[in-house]
């Protein structure tokens, strides 16, 4: 299938929540003309603590790498897990053929979208840095559970279950995390005058609207395995693609 655009964040390449095989087979059966990493794609807050970065993640870079070979052109805004390449940006940097950025205004059927990652509109990762670096091991431990967990399900022909995503949606703290930054980065949006955002962060795919400003996340590729794809001028498609895990 092929697409005008297609957005894609929180892949986390370097981490073994990453599902690298799903969107290895996902970017083999659907491209785009445009294709925005929207941050967090390779996770350097975890290969600083320890080397893990297994052949399947590899292909996915190499994928991205031939699809801007053979004529696609693809984006990389950077996020908060890959921060350490902002210091970069001000020498105009690509790797490859990938365009490396902060920030991306993207035009459609006359309206403007602001592609971003979104941690700058996180008032943890503003204020309190050491307490998001926290709640990423937690994160993480959390994760490395719900794969031992899972490996069991399997062997008796059991659908994959998130434990991350029960906890989210059972802790009215973390619900209220995600009402805050979805409110924050619409209200910056429309102060800016822009008709929509397109952005990640916070792992949780959304596409509504917040005070007039069209809002969509794109998920992750830890969890929910989704991506945004733009079908036509305009009209933008969230994708859950699930393959055996």
């Amino acid at each position: 299938m092929h697409y005008k655009s297609i957005f894609i964040s929180d892949v986390h390449l370097g981490t073994r929540g990453c599902q690298a095989d799903a969107l290895c087979d996902f970017l083999k059966n659907h491209t785009a003309d445009n294709i925005f990493l929207i941050g967090d794609i390779i996770d350097g807050w975890r290969l600083a603590k320890g080397w893990y970065f297994p052949q399947s993640h590899a292909n996915v870079i190499r994928r991205l790498l031939t699809t801007a070979k053979r004529g696609a052109k693809v984006y990389y805004l950077l996020g908060n897990h890959d921060e350490y390449l902002r210091k970069f940006l001000r020498f105009d940097v690509s790797f490859g053929a990938i365009k490396i950025l902060n920030k991306y205004v993207y035009k459609t059927n006359g309206k403007k979208y602001l592609v971003i990652h979104g941690d700058a509109f996180d008032k943890v990762m503003k204020n309190s840095k050491w307490l998001m670096l926290f709640g990423d091991n937690l994160y993480n431990f959390i994760i490395w559970i719900n794969i031992k967990f899972n490996s069991i399900r399997k062997i008796f022909r059991m659908d994959y279950w998130s434990l991350s995503k029960y906890l989210k949606a059972q802790t009215k703290q973390a619900l209220n995390f995600i009402l805050k930054f979805e409110e924050t980065v619409a209200l910056h949006c429309h102060q800016k005058g822009y008709d929509g955002v397109i952005c990640g962060h916070i792992h949780t795919p959304a596409d509504k609207e917040l005070h007039g400003i069209h809002y969509i996340n794109t998920g992750d590729w830890v969890e929910s395995c989704t991506a945004v794809v733009e079908k036509e001028p305009g009209v933008f498609e969230t994708i859950h693609y699930n393959i055996d895990r």
